[in-house]
């Protein structure tokens, strides 16, 4: 979503915990740990057999259209930042920037090193468990801090129906509801919330199609030409950036996908053309039909230039879409934190806890509490520079995702990897580098309050890790047995 909320699709995710090859636990889950009887099981790391309902393609495909887009709201502020022809030629451009490569490492990651924590496993089995367990600080933190406001997006579109919303105690009540009742729905199960994900993605996306047939007639396609005035090239990038970020969270959720070395390429490639569509055909509905000033295209001006080309039915329909959009982000980043805490337990990086399923439903209820509490505390929160400072955090953990991807090849070629990237280890150095120059821009152009928080936070990584360790050694937290974590992340077959 737009960067002014900092939302991701960004506006900017197993049955087991293990990776692909995992050996079996030698214990039984009821044998696990007797003292857990209160409607939670640990399920071994690969417990590939004990969950029926695995992700299968098409919900897969939605689960990560969610992680990245979710529709095509928040792309208007590149239109406002540098006119229609900079905004057209940036979504078209930037997908073979960024959007491309982070894909590939992710479909070749994924299928290779297919666990729960996905990027986690990738940088314990590249870097060792130091590296894995600041990876996962980093894009925890990212993904929770963006979480938070989805359900302030919800109250406010809601605010436009019913003004007492806006403020004060029903806001509060209202943004506190919505956390509550997105949480219980991920919590009913992985494969509802694929498929809710599949009727909500429709639902959003509709409207927008919609718009762009009606608007056929009235194009003039001169006006996409148009360049903008007073550029604002930080809003423009960072607009790009995350309208377009987030490929790889689906991969923290791979060991609950069905066949993974085959469902997540193809998931993958059906996201990106999905995502690419869904921006690139309003845009050019809006600019095209619409002689609107620059700086008339802010946030929601997709729900104005709809009832401009069909009436108020339409803009009333684009601004419901809103909400339902805001609720499958939600839905998904929530998912793909949880899995990520159930990860990073299976690798002893977190006490056993978070390694729980729910009895009914297999879901990692540790992670999906821990993940919505803290994204519920942070709603109430006045938050711009901390949710920057979640960027430049993710921006770390994809230098060390792409240095994890090219380190692995070095280092294990004769790894099985069920997709594999057609290069050469010089080409995929080049294919990593140009993603990596703009996350370093990124992180270069945020302000020292972000460089201050950036490292507060990284620095707490860094203590959760030791601390781990010190409870590890004296026994003072419970965590995974080393015998029954098996290979994980080994990707052997």
């Amino acid at each position: 979503m737009s960067p002014e909320f900092q939302i991701h699709g960004h506006q900017s995710p197993r049955g087991g915990g293990g990776g692909g090859g995992a050996s079996q636990s030698k214990e039984s889950p009821e044998n696990m740990d007797s003292s857990i009887n209160l409607g939670e099981v640990v399920l071994p790391p690969n417990p590939a057999a004990k969950n029926p309902n695995k992700l299968t393609l098409l919900p897969l495909i939605f689960l990560i259209y969610f992680e990245v887009a979710g529709g095509p709201y928040g792309a208007e502020p590149a239109v406002q930042a540098a006119g229609p022809l900079y905004a057209l030629l940036g979504f078209i451009i930037f997908p073979f920037v960024w959007s491309i490569p982070e894909s590939l490492v992710t479909a070749e990651l994924a299928t290779a090193i297919p666990g729960n924590g996905g990027f986690v496993l990738w940088a314990d089995r590249a870097f060792g468990p130091f590296c894995g367990s600041l990876m996962g600080t980093w894009k925890f933190l990212s993904g929770v801090i963006n979480s938070a406001a989805f359900p302030v997006l919800c109250a406010d579109y809601l605010a436009r129906v019913e003004p007492s919303v806006g403020s004060g105690a029903p806001r509060y009540a209202t943004v506190a509801g919505m956390n509550l009742a997105l949480s219980f729905l991920n919590y009913t199960g992985l494969t509802i919330v694929g498929y809710t994900a599949v009727a909500l993605g429709l639902a959003s996306l509709a409207p927008f199609m919609l718009m762009t047939a009606i608007a056929v007639p009235r194009l003039r396609p001169a006006r996409w030409l148009t360049r903008g005035r007073g550029n604002n090239w930080r809003l423009f990038f960072n607009t790009l950036f995350w309208n377009l970020n987030f490929w790889d969270n689906a991969s923290t959720m791979a060991g609950e996908v069905e066949r993974p070395e085959r469902t997540f390429p193809t998931a993958l490639l059906s996201a990106g053309l999905m995502t690419s569509i869904g921006y690139l055909l309003p845009l050019m509905a809006g600019t095209g039909t619409l002689d609107a000033p620059q700086d008339a295209w802010g946030n929601g001006f997709f729900a104005d230039i709809a009832g401009s080309i069909a009436g108020r039915w339409l803009k009333y329909w684009i601004e419901v879409g809103a909400v339902l959009s805001a609720i499958g982000l939600y839905e998904a980043q929530l998912s793909s934190s949880a899995f990520q805490l159930l990860g990073m337990a299976n690798l002893r990086l977190l006490p056993r806890i978070f390694a729980s399923r729910a009895k009914w439903f297999l879901t990692p209820w540790a992670g999906i509490l821990t993940s919505s509490l803290i994204t519920l505390a942070i709603s109430f929160m006045s938050f711009n520079d901390i949710i920057n400072s979640a960027n430049f955090l993710y921006s770390l953990g994809m230098l060390m995702e792409f240095a994890a991807f090219l380190w692995l090849r070095k280092k294990e070629p004769n790894l099985k990897r069920p997709y594999r990237v057609p290069m050469r280890l010089p080409g995929l150095v080049l294919l990593c580098l140009v993603p990596s120059a703009f996350l370093i821009f990124v992180m270069a152009i945020a302000s020292w309050k972000v460089f201050a928080i950036g490292a507060g936070l990284t620095a707490l990584g860094i203590a959760v890790y030791y601390t781990m360790a010190v409870c590890k050694s004296r026994g003072c937290l419970a965590f995974i047995d080393e015998e029954e974590t098996g290979e994980i992340g080994t990707g052997d077959a």
